[in-house]
């Protein structure tokens, strides 16, 4: 499988916001994640980095 899991990326370190994340739109509102299960979070951040390799997104909070 090819889905990624999601970490807010603060100091050096990970905070896991969600796993087995298939899209990652963006909304006027933020970052909407939405997992191979249905499941979507809508949050206030933009993207720091992507790892495709270790299949890692990593966002930066707003505000």
């Amino acid at each position: 499988m090819c889905e990624a899991n999601a970490y807010y990326i603060e100091d050096g370190e990970e905070q896991l916001i969600m796993e087995a994340v298939d899209t990652v739109t963006p909304e006027p509102e933020g970052i909407l994640l939405t997992s191979i299960f249905g499941d979507q979070k809508l949050v206030k951040a933009s993207i720091h980095s992507l790892s495709l390799v270790d299949h890692k997104v990593y966002l930066q909070k707003n505000g």
